[in-house]
């Protein structure tokens, strides 16, 4: 900082106030002293400011997976309607587990963060208290809790599977199969689970069978085993309703191989509406659940948040039936 003070002759102080933003610097001076500090490779160092105002500038968020496109595009969404804020996000991945949730989050609080952005409402009694202690915004995402910590914008796992077990069963189908990770692997999976369960049991289906397609998290080349498993028994089911569209983009493909014919012998559904659903031959019959939209209304309750708001906010994005050719 001295170095930028001696090249455009003012004192450390006016420099420090500058590149903080401080506005009883005048804006040409502060242009000119970030331009000399830019050509001389100077980075501001925020750390002190931070411990003086309490504000770190970022928002810490928890997703279970940088590899799933949807949780990436609810990522996207978030930052991009965060863009030019001055809020930066810090991103950690869980890989399905809890238990690495709870490692992450005690992590993240050590760096101050403003607010925490957490995917689904199940955490251990350790992250609860956590973030209980924290006393800093909470946001829960993907879900609707029934005991949310604090704000929550998601939809209900359960009710998306509905509409799909509804269309399955106005179409005739009454064999049911869910594919899935093992169970207690997935949350938002055994979600998925139950609710198709709890549909079809509304609807008067005796049984729905469920098909263990590994531990999470559960992709194409999952789905693709669980067909070469079972071989031509699995057009014994009238349907295969599949936790998420990579599974479900797996199963087609291996059954296509197998020569059984989409939908006469057996129907075939997803979740997520990714874009392998739209893109398959045949396109695949899916829910969508507005993975980008969830970002977006993040970033607003965050600048509810930031700007003084302190009530909770329930947001419902609610999801749809996404008709393809696979049912």
């Amino acid at each position: 900082m001295r170095d930028v003070a001696r090249a455009v002759e003012m004192s450390p102080m006016t420099v420090s106030r500058a590149l903080r933003g401080d506005e009883t610097v005048n804006e040409k001076t502060r242009d000119r002293i970030r331009r000399v500090a830019a050509d001389l490779g100077y980075v501001y160092d925020s750390t002190a400011q931070a411990f003086r105002t309490q504000k770190s500038g970022f928002v810490a968020v928890v997703l279970p997976s940088i590899n799933n496109a949807n949780f990436a595009e609810t990522f996207r969404g978030l930052s991009d309607a965060l863009t030019g804020s001055g809020v930066q996000l810090l991103l950690g991945s869980t890989n399905y587990r809890l238990e690495k949730e709870e490692e992450l989050v005690g992590q993240l609080l050590t760096r101050n963060p403003e607010a925490i952005v957490l995917t689904g409402g199940h955490h251990t009694d350790v992250t609860r208290k956590l973030l209980e202690n924290a006393k800093i915004p909470v946001i829960e995402i993907w879900d609707l809790p029934p005991d949310p910590v604090g704000h929550v914008v998601g939809f209900s796992n359960a009710d998306a599977m509905s509409l799909i077990v509804q269309h399955l069963v106005r179409q005739g189908r009454r064999k049911l199969a869910f594919v899935g990770a093992a169970a207690g692997s997935d949350m938002r999976g055994v979600a998925r689970r139950d609710g198709v369960i709890a549909a079809a049991t509304a609807l008067d289906l005796t049984q729905v069978a469920q098909i263990d397609a590994g531990p999470a998290p559960v992709s194409m080349r999952h789905g693709a085993e669980v067909v070469v498993k079972l071989g031509p028994a699995i057009a014994t089911y009238d349907a295969l309703v599949c936790v998420s569209d990579p599974v479900a983009f797996g199963v087609l493909n291996e059954c296509r191989r197998l020569g059984i014919k989409i939908p006469d012998d057996v129907a075939i559904t997803g979740f997520g509406h990714f874009e392998i659903a739209a893109v398959s031959s045949p396109r695949l019959t899916t829910a969508g659940v507005h993975a980008n939209k969830i970002g977006r209304k993040v970033a607003g309750v965050l600048q509810d948040i930031f700007a003084g708001e302190t009530s909770a906010q329930w947001i419902d994005v609610g999801s749809e039936l996404v008709l393809g050719e696979t049912s």
